[in-house]
Formats: C-alpha cells, structure tokens, sequence
C-alpha cells in the first residue's frame, strides 16, 4: 500500500530524482521558465514553492537548507535578493504550469511550461526611437 507516499517516483530511482529536481530547480530560477512534461512540472512546482518560501524568511538557516537544494552560492544569492523580494507579501502561487497544445514528438508525452508568476523586469529603461536628424532648408540667397 501507498499509504502517506506522497510524490511520483517518474520511472526513476531515488538519486536520479534527487538530482533532476536539483537540475530543473536551478534551470528555473536561472530562466524563470522552462520547458517540460506534465508530471515532472507538478512535482518541480512543489520544490520551487518551497525554495521562494525560504527565500522570504531570509535568514542564515533559510540560505543553508536553500543551498541543499540548489548547491550553488550563487543559485541562492539570486534565489534570496532577486527573486524572493519579488514576491514579499504574497502566500503561495508562486509558479504557474501552461499547458502546451502539441504533445512530445517522440512518445507524445503532454508537454507544459513552468514559469514564475512574477517575471524580472528590464533593467534598463525602454527608450523611445530616435527622431530623424532635421536637414535645413538652403532657400535662394
């Protein structure tokens, strides 16, 4: 029986999962989104939403049981002061899954795309196109 198993075991053993998660975990804060299947989006959403939650108790624990996860100081640098502050004062929902309309080519596996709901914005200030340069007029002298 499955009894409080929670989780899917995805045809894998348990480093091997361990290690995917780690791998797409680091992809998603890098990229804020990626591409993958159903079932290993919904369970990565589960990791990612606990990684943002740490992220906004911001304090030395939170950084070391982050860094358990993603294994990279500068995962979790970006982790705390990029993306966690993005999200202050928000409870949960901290990632979105959309469904993508054509399946995987080879085993027609129902491919989605997991992104962060709060997206960076651009850093540098949009500018406005450059006007075309006057040419004056020579009138008759």
């Amino acid at each position: 029986m499955r009894h409080r198993k929670s989780g899917r075991k995805l045809n894998r053993s348990n480093t091997h999962r361990a290690a995917m998660f780690k791998n797409m975990a680091r992809a998603l804060m890098t990229y804020e989104q990626i591409r993958t299947t159903e079932a290993k989006a919904k369970e990565l959403r589960r990791i990612v939403d606990k990684l943002i939650t740490l992220a906004l108790r911001n304090d030395l624990h939170t950084r070391r049981q982050a860094y358990k996860v993603l294994g990279s100081h500068q995962m979790v640098q970006r982790l705390f002061d990029e993306i966690g502050p993005r999200f202050e004062g928000g409870t949960g929902g901290y990632t979105r899954i959309i469904k993508l309309a054509q399946p995987r080519k080879g085993d027609c596996a129902p491919m989605v795309i997991i992104e962060l709901t709060k997206k960076a914005q651009a850093e540098a200030p949009v500018e406005e196109a450059p006007e075309a340069p006057k040419t004056e007029e020579k009138g008759e002298e």
